[in-house]
């Protein structure tokens, strides 16, 4: 798996939509099949994270289309390449399919995942299928927090309430607007890098034979 830990060229200008028309954010094409992914587990109907390993990905002319129950996803292969040869966890751009809020309440869940897991692999370290789910799941929070940073305008200190279209993401923002200023979410992305690279030293300190 590529390292998607340290990659701060992201773009930083503010986002192209109108303020008054979000119309065309929520259906465009995703920027990679994990942005595709992340986002049936989103949107699947009274389901929770994990509902997108039933999706079924086919091959098209141009792309991978991914469906879920009633909902797809189109992956065109130039985005998927671009995202592979960026090392990009969710792909280059920013995204049409999840809005900041999203990404934040995604960050906290690979989170939280990771240090729950990581309480268990404390107390038995052999598995190495656990040792790197819990790498990219630090590595993933971070990530979607960078997302997140994508759609803040070049000098503002907060995200607008208009870069936020889906109702979870509105819902979050309302709940807690101060989660999504500019330093909470650099200090999110320096605590979830922090955390990841504490969990390599420590690990990496407990395999060394000296």
């Amino acid at each position: 798996m590529p390292d998607f830990g340290e990659h701060d060229s992201v773009e930083r200008d503010g986002p192209t939509w109108p303020d008054d028309d979000l119309a065309g954010y929520g259906g465009g094409p995703a920027r990679s099949l994990v942005e595709a992914y992340v986002h049936l587990d989103l949107t699947a109907p009274g389901e929770g994270p994990g509902a997108a390993e039933r999706a079924v990905l086919t091959e098209e002319q141009e792309g991978w289309r991914v469906r879920l129950d009633d909902g797809e996803v189109f992956v065109p292969y130039a985005a998927e390449t671009e995202a592979r040869r960026a090392e990009l966890t969710f792909g280059s751009g920013i995204s049409e399919l999840i809005d900041p809020g999203q990404w934040v309440l995604v960050g906290a869940t690979y989170a939280r995942r990771a240090l729950e897991a990581a309480i268990f692999f404390a107390v038995d370290p052999s598995s190495d299928g656990r040792y790197e789910a819990i790498v990219s799941d630090w590595r993933f929070a971070a990530d979607a927090v960078l997302e997140a940073l994508k759609f803040m305008p070049e000098g503002a200190g907060e995200l607008p309430a208009a870069s936020f279209w889906t109702e979870p993401g509105r819902a979050a923002y309302r709940s807690e607007p101060a989660r999504f200023t500019r330093a909470r979410l650099e200090d999110d992305l320096a605590y979830y890098r922090a955390a990841l690279d504490d969990f390599l030293r420590l690990h990496a300190e407990d395999d060394d034979p000296a």
